[in-house]
């Protein structure tokens, strides 16, 4: 199926739109998918001598697929909840990033976990690394085995949020991948982090680190914050990718919503499909995904959205054996997407190759009932066309 704009759009912008064209179903494997659920889960920590809630967002295809997926964690997790998904529903539906797993960690004393060492006029202060010791023994371990994680890995701090994930890159570099600080308070105890940053960062890591800071207009933070910035281009320059973004539109309260959102952008940056790639074909479209792969360490593959586009663009360019070769190759990848069957019946359809374009859309109509999916009427109403073609008196 396709949408008549769609086809008016450069490939930078497809995506825009590209949830009209999806079947719902995203990355399919053939065999038979266990049904998985997000929501609140409560893990009782070993480590902390209480129970800890998290809220756990899955991708939309999550249960369609066989798929791993990198997981973004977020600090003042039932504060940030529903405001990050939406971003990351937003911004994955465009692909200006990969489906992830959201989980969002609720507070019990932000100011005992947050905090790296004891300061006197926070009397519960200093349970930082007790904090760090919980998500990396408890909470990663039971995330990786109840759910299809991948090996990248993000983490989102607001505030003193921000204190304790640049702490855990300084003394725990492995943990996590990416990084996004909102307004982070390293000046807290005398400057303890910014110190410990000009002992602690290091020319080279495990992997490329990407670290994404932001301020708001917070003088009191933004001496503490250059430091830290310099240091870090300083020590680091080729092993973290450092974006410190200054919002002075922005204050302590407002910020978090922005920089959430860009925040992901940068990490991501280059996840959407140059123009110049897509036009070569088929073959420089994988080898670009398999460099995504490469660069974030964990295995991306050509999404749906972006064969079908490929191939609607030879069918409309009147090249249709391309056109219907591509389609066909989607079928192979997502046998269980409804659309992609669909737009391999408009291929033979427009080729006269009726019997095929029937069995198609059929397929189509089936799965996307199946999936209750808001598309179906289309592939029945494609169906019916094609079934009046081959006998216009007994359809």
């Amino acid at each position: 199926m396709k949408n008549e704009s769609f086809f008016k759009q450069p490939i930078a912008t497809l995506f825009i739109i590209g949830i009209l064209l999806l079947s719902g179903t995203g990355l399919y494997a053939q065999q038979k998918i266990e049904v998985v659920k997000g929501g609140e889960v409560t893990i009782e920590s070993k480590i902390l001598k209480e129970e800890r809630t998290v809220s756990v967002h899955l991708p939309g295809i999550y249960n369609l697929t066989n798929q791993s997926f990198p997981v973004l964690y977020l600090l003042d997790g039932k504060g940030h909840f529903q405001h990050s998904k939406a971003a990351v529903n937003f911004l994955t539906i465009r692909n200006y990033m990969p489906q992830i797993i959201v989980v969002a960690i609720h507070n019990v004393d932000r100011n005992r976990d947050f905090s790296p060492v004891h300061e006197e006029q926070f009397p519960s202060s200093g349970g930082g690394e007790n904090f760090l010791d919980f998500i990396e023994n408890e909470l990663t371990p039971f995330i990786n085995k109840n759910y299809r994680t991948s090996d990248f890995s993000l983490i989102m701090g607001h505030s003193f949020g921000g204190t304790i994930i640049t702490y855990s890159l300084l003394t725990r570099p492995e943990l996590f991948d990416g990084y996004i600080s909102i307004s982070p308070y390293l000046f807290y105890a005398n400057n303890y982090i910014i110190d410990l940053a000009d002992k602690k960062l290091q020319p080279s890591y495990n992997s490329k680190k990407f670290y994404y800071m932001t301020i708001g207009d917070e003088p009191a933070y933004f001496e503490s914050l250059d430091k830290f910035s310099s240091l870090v281009q300083e020590k680091s320059a080729t092993a973290i990718n450092l974006e410190y973004k200054m919002m002075k539109n922005e204050n302590h309260g407002t910020i978090p919503y922005i920089s959430l959102f860009n925040g992901l952008r940068f990490m991501f940056s280059d996840w959407q499909l140059p123009n110049e790639v897509f036009n070569k074909g088929l073959a420089a479209i994988d080898g670009y995904y398999n460099n995504l792969s490469k660069k974030y360490g964990y295995e991306t593959v050509t999404p749906e959205i972006v064969i079908n586009q490929l191939g609607y663009t030879y069918l409309q360019n009147k090249e249709l054996n391309k056109a219907i070769e591509i389609f066909t190759e989607n079928t192979k990848r997502y046998p269980q997407s409804a659309n992609v069957y669909d737009s391999l019946g408009e291929g033979f359809e427009k080729n006269n190759q009726l019997n095929k374009a029937k069995t198609n859309y059929k397929k189509a109509c089936n799965l996307g009932k199946e999936q209750n999916h808001f598309n179906t009427p289309i592939y029945l109403k494609n169906l019916n066309r094609v079934k009046k073609k081959i006998n216009p008196d007994n359809s």
